[in-house]
């Protein structure tokens, strides 16, 4: 029989949420420590590693695919940016293989960025 190390699970965990945050566009190089707080906060709360992984990938193509007529969004500066994503998954669990395919959408919008925005001027010089 094994024992489990609650205090080992959730430093998995909380080091997988890490890594998947970080790893996103828009996101910090690094983890800051409520980010820590934050992955741990959602351990203690039960809520699965599945559903976190969906969230930040569900919120992160969602900003994305903005209409290009709109301001772009600021970097985002905290894991809590993801809380209101993962309420919804929550309450509205997503079906089997959806994060499958986010995993697929978000690595072909990294293989294809959208085109730089180029400003035009009237008084160019290139006439």
């Amino acid at each position: 029989m094994t024992i489990l190390d609650p205090q080992s699970d959730a430093a998995l965990y909380v080091a997988a949420v890490l890594t998947i945050y970080v790893d996103l566009p828009d996101t910090p190089l690094r983890a800051s420590v409520p980010d820590q707080r934050q992955a741990r906060l959602w351990f203690d709360r039960g809520v699965p590693l599945e559903v976190v992984e969906t969230a930040l990938l569900l919120a992160c193509l969602r900003r994305s695919v903005r209409p290009a007529d709109v301001p772009s969004l600021p970097r985002i500066r905290s894991l809590a940016y993801f809380q209101p994503v993962i309420e919804e998954l929550l309450e509205h669990p997503v079906p089997g293989g959806y994060l499958q395919y986010l995993r697929i959408k978000l690595r072909g919008t990294a293989d294809n960025p959208a085109p730089a925005k180029v400003q035009k001027s009237t008084f160019s010089d290139d006439r």
